[in-house]
């Protein structure tokens, strides 16, 4: 074995070992080589195997630091429900109305009968049925897409639909520009498909046209994927204005997008899709996870008419297409009222959360939208993300740091990204108190 390779088993040997603690900081490769008596090239290919192997993290200007939790090889594993996750999980993001089960029952009866169930329980085409298609039309239509049904698809989830799209636009080893904090499933999406994934510069109003036509000048884009609408993890909308001159930058450059919808049924009343702008080249994915429940539900995407079939058959070769009795329910779901008695109960409910994030981290730099589920908490110094998510973890509250949505590895900020949606609001009440009393009391020791 190579010598930088047991010594690196040394070293993630102490990390696993807790002789080197979450956010502690490696000495600076030269400093390191001296101590081990081996050449600054060599400790820099043992700082990069312990970044390959998840237990470092580099910020470029400041150093190494131990990452917090032990690393499951993964990508995007922050955002898996551990085994032994702490009692107040506000990693996950599930929202649930009061009397979600009782709404959702009634549809279902139908269904329950033998000749139904039978048919329900066939698989489904990516086309879907005749019925979810204008069901889907008919939702997308009050945000002001209107699209024929023949252009929807349908998968088992929002992030089966955000990969068949990719899978369908970019061959392995493509570029793909994406804004510089990321969903991290498409992270874990782009390390499947084989993508590079290209940060793109954003202002207060969203991700910079100058920025796109740059990065597809130093080597061509073969897509976009954008969350313009509540953006997860900031909760940021863009601008109407942004939108047009990013259709506009799209269509000069010919560069297809994919537009992740999927907290957008939030925002009552907010901006129209991308795709309304630039139908020939934006794929709009959305689902009914949040809208609905998680654990029966549909994603799907309107994609341009010429990409269809191309999708479709990335729906099929992914095994991702939808269920046929999620599907069934979902119609009825829709064409009942079920799902807008839903949405109205969780935007009142998220507002209410939104409320308790005001109330108990006054005073700290959360970013974050009255509508949204979520929020960006940007930490006191010297708080490091890794060592906040560490220490939170040891009060029995579970966050997601922000290098789980950093694009560039080198480049991640000291913030944490809270889901607000998955505990009792007393539950969330009595957790955001603790963070916040952790992020003022603790902050001397978190600079280690």
């Amino acid at each position: 074995m190579d010598d930088y390779r047991r010594i690196a088993d040394r070293i993630a040997a102490d990390i696993t070992g807790g002789r080197l603690l979450p956010g502690q900081r490696l000495p600076p490769q030269r400093a390191f080589a001296r101590r081990h008596g081996i050449a600054p090239s060599t400790a820099g290919r043992v700082y990069s195997e312990l970044v390959r192997r998840g237990l470092v993290v580099g910020e470029v200007g400041r150093g190494t630091f131990v990452r917090a939790g032990a690393p499951d090889g993964q990508p995007g594993h922050a955002l898996a429900e551990p085994a032994g996750a702490p009692p107040v999980n506000l990693e996950l993001n599930y929202p649930s109305a009061p009397g979600q089960s009782e709404l959702l029952a009634p549809a279902l009866a139908p269904l329950l009968r033998p000749d139904a169930l039978g048919q329900a329980l066939r698989p489904a085409a990516a086309a879907g049925t005749p019925a979810a298609r204008a069901a889907v039309a008919a939702l997308l239509a009050r945000s002001g897409l209107r699209a024929g049904p023949d252009r929807v698809l349908f998968t088992g989830n929002a992030r089966q639909a955000i990969a068949a799209c990719l899978a369908a636009l970019v061959r392995p080893g493509g570029r793909v520009g994406v804004e510089p904090l990321t969903y991290p499933l498409v992270k874990e999406i782009a390390v499947r498909l084989g993508l590079h994934l290209v940060p793109l510069a954003t202002d207060a109003e969203g991700v910079v046209p100058r920025a796109v036509a740059a990065a597809h000048r130093g080597a061509p884009l073969s897509a976009l994927y954008l969350q313009p609408a509540l953006h997860n993890p900031t909760s940021h909308t863009t601008s109407a204005g942004r939108l047009r001159q990013l259709a506009d930058c799209v269509h000069s450059l010919g560069i297809p997008v994919v537009e992740d919808r999927i907290w957008s049924f939030l925002h009552l009343g907010g901006t129209p899709p991308l795709a309304a702008l630039a139908p020939e080249l934006v794929h709009l994915v959305d689902g009914l996870s949040k809208r609905v429940a998680p654990g029966l539900t549909v994603g799907f995407a309107v994609v341009p008419e010429d990409r269809v079939e191309a999708v479709a058959r990335a729906v099929r070769s992914g095994g991702w297409s939808a269920g046929g009795f999620a599907l069934e329910a979902a119609v009825r779901w829709l064409g009942d009222g079920t799902v807008d008695r839903l949405v109205a109960a969780k935007r009142q409910d998220a507002r209410r959360r939104q409320r308790l994030v005001a109330e108990k981290l006054a005073g700290f730099a959360v970013r974050s939208d009255p509508a949204a589920y979520f929020a960006w908490w940007e930490l006191p110094r010297p708080w490091r993300a890794d060592t906040f998510t560490a220490a939170a973890r040891a009060h029995g509250i579970a966050v997601t740091p922000g290098t789980a949505f950093s694009v560039d590895p080198g480049r991640t900020p000291d913030a944490v990204r809270l889901g607000l949606a998955s505990v009792p609001e007393p539950q969330l009440a009595r957790a955001l108190a603790t963070l916040a009393a952790l992020a003022r009391d603790g902050a001397g020791a978190a600079g280690g």
